[in-house]
């Protein structure tokens, strides 16, 4: 394709198609570009009930499409397409997909990142069917019911602690016998008195009908394993940016996240980050759409001082 695009947006989530809707509004010739379905990590969620202007709360495919549609309808573009290569370098940026070869004055990338999987058998099977990835949006289905949590980081213990005002029971599964998290989170979790510690241990198997309705947790110094019965298993061992595509090219952090300040901008003129693949403190829908605001701003800046 020789036809060149003020900005071209890596990504159709919830900081893409903000992007997008914010560049097309102020007369950008502006592109997304997606590898599968709009709404990224959203689809994953049967109910969104932490994004503003939804009362009764609304589903991610749902969200995701209103997006793509308030951004169309200013004249942002949609591909569908798998970014195999970026040359970012220079005025004219070129993105290579499976498909075609597009090239823009400015990328915004909004790749997201993905949650880290337990990688055992019927894990993506059971996906929204009793296995989670997000606490806060998948939690309230289990009010009063018996949880468990696979994690030792911050935010094992911060989905632990807000499962155990809603659940009945949340077990809190851990490969070592103390925690990672923070001390701040220690003397909540002790509170908690419905929180139980499952120390030097893995989940080994799950164990579903149709949904999860329970786990097998091995013990690593005993090899016991032992029987849970759960409705809903929480995997919180981190996330893992969709930044691969950039190393070598865009300055990361220790974790692969794309190195940005809330100015969005990277280490090369005239790209761009946004969302879950940033350096950031908090990964939500409602963090992502600001990024895709204000990556598009200063995007709009540097194409008028272009």
């Amino acid at each position: 394709m020789s036809h060149l695009y003020d900005v071209i947006i890596i990504g159709g989530g919830p900081a893409g198609y903000s992007a997008a809707l914010y560049s097309a509004r102020a007369g950008l010739d502006t592109l997304v570009i997606e590898k599968f379905s709009i709404g990224g990590q959203m689809t994953l969620t049967d109910v969104i009930d932490n994004y503003p202007g939804f009362e009764e709360g609304i589903d991610g495919i749902s969200l995701g499409f209103k997006m793509q549609q308030g951004a169309e309808r200013y004249g942002a573009k949609t591909e569908f397409d798998e970014i195999l290569e970026v040359s970012l370098d220079g005025k004219i940026k070129s993105v290579k997909g499976a498909a075609h070869e597009y090239k823009s004055k400015a990328v915004i990338i909004a790749t997201g990142a993905n949650p880290r999987e337990l990688g055992i058998d019927g894990e993506q099977e059971l996906v929204g069917k009793g296995v989670h990835y997000c606490a806060h949006c998948d939690g309230r289905f289990y009010k009063d019911k018996v949880v468990a949590v696979v994690g030792g980081g911050n935010s094992a213990a911060e989905d632990a602690i807000y499962l155990s005002r809603l659940a009945k029971k949340v077990y809190l599964i851990h490969r070592r016998n103390e925690l990672r998290a923070t001390k701040i989170y220690h003397e909540p979790l002790k509170k908690a008195e419905n929180i139980e510690f499952i120390w030097n241990a893995t989940v080994k198997e799950l164990v579903a009908d149709n949904r999860l309705n329970g786990i097998k947790v091995e013990n690593l110094i005993s090899s016991e394993v032992k029987n849970i019965d759960c409705d809903g298993l929480f995997v919180s061992i981190g996330r893992k940016p969709a930044s691969e595509l950039f190393k070598g090219k865009l300055k990361l952090d220790d974790y692969g996240y794309i190195i940005a300040d809330e100015s969005t901008k990277t280490n090369i003129d005239g790209v761009f980050v946004a969302g879950d693949v940033r350096t950031k403190t908090l990964r939500q829908v409602v963090t992502a759409v600001s990024d895709g605001a204000t990556a598009a701003h200063f995007a709009e800046g540097y194409i008028n001082n272009y």
